[in-house]
């Protein structure tokens, strides 16, 4: 393989993102072997271990040789957030430049790419007590609605993208506010206008949006037909409780909702195909505001290997003729 050389004194870097159940995993490792790269997940549940059937993991048979990173790295009651991912993942893709690879982002968390891409940086947190008062508050039974009220009267842009579900990013938002007196989604705006240290290209796939909401339908039945259920008990009986940040993710907590009696099996899986559809729509909304972004519409293309090319050509253009 022919060494990878800086260009413009910027690594080069493949992203393939999208909304959930768009086809990002298949097309990342056919375009890693095309290329040489090894890819980084950009997925907030994908590195906690024994949570592989509700967060549609990779497994090794279909990494097809390609080096996958950030996948099992932590334990369930390991509670993740996006300034570890960018330390990590950043420290992971100089040592891929130098193995003259391409590292390749692959995944749908959103903010954790671009924490990675613009070099975001994470003011330490000085803690004062308001945090955990509005943890507290989140535990009520009304509490999540609270917070979420909240948020949208002090920064609505960040309750658009924000489900009022996602405790833990409101109340980072609204302790952010709090400590600064800036709305979080102005401190993200400043920070995307950095200059990414990288020579990029970010790709966004997407599709006819009842299209993409039948792959998230027939996604949930293929997971509940492969255990979720059991996998949820599973986790539960080992002693990961419902409070944590890994069982929070969506299919996790709706099956929990199903085991304590708070709805039907039927209802649960109703709750977790609309949760997804949402938030496929959140991503959506993401992306449309990122800048330097590649769309790439997958019903505008004959077959997988036409997407797959084009994409390549676009690749070598940009980045593959620098090498």
């Amino acid at each position: 393989m022919s060494e990878t050389v800086l260009y413009n004194n910027r690594i080069p870097l493949v992203i393939i993102t999208g909304p959930t159940a768009v086809g990002k995993t298949d097309l990342s490792v056919k375009f890693a072997k095309k290329v040489g790269g090894e890819i980084i997940s950009a997925d907030s549940m994908q590195v906690y271990k024994k949570m592989d059937i509700g967060t549609a993991k990779i497994m090794p048979q279909e990494m097809n040789g390609i080096k996958h990173h950030m996948i099992d790295i932590f334990m369930p009651d390991h509670s993740f957030n996006v300034s570890e991912f960018k330390n990590i993942s950043k420290k992971i893709t100089e040592e891929i430049y130098n193995r003259g690879n391409i590292p390749i982002i692959a995944g749908g968390t959103a903010f954790y790419i671009q924490a990675l891409l613009n070099d975001i940086s994470f003011d330490p947190e000085e803690e004062d007590g308001y945090k955990e008062e509005l943890q507290r508050i989140s535990e009520m039974p009304d509490g999540p609605d609270k917070l979420y009220k909240k948020l949208q009267e002090i920064d609505p842009e960040s309750a658009e993208i924000i489900h009022k579900n996602n405790v833990k990013r409101v109340i980072r938002a609204l302790d952010f506010y709090h400590k600064t007196s800036m709305k979080i989604s102005e401190h993200n705006e400043t920070q995307k206008s950095k200059k990414s240290p990288y020579n990029f290209l970010y790709f966004v796939l997407t599709m006819d949006r009842e299209r993409l909401y039948d792959r998230i339908n027939q996604r949930v039945d293929i997971m509940i037909e492969n255990g979720l259920i059991e996998e949820v008990k599973m986790l539960l009986d080992m002693g990961y409780d419902k409070s944590l940040t890994s069982m929070q993710g969506i299919g996790y907590k709706e099956i929990i909702d199903y085991l304590n009696g708070n709805c039907t099996k039927d209802e649960c899986i109703y709750n977790i195909k609309i949760n997804t559809r949402h938030f496929a729509k959140r991503q959506l909304t993401w992306y449309r505001r990122e800048k330097d972004v590649i769309w790439i519409n997958k019903d505008e293309f004959e077959n997988e290997e036409m997407m797959l090319k084009y994409i390549l050509e676009i690749y070598d253009k940009n980045i593959g003729n620098k090498k």
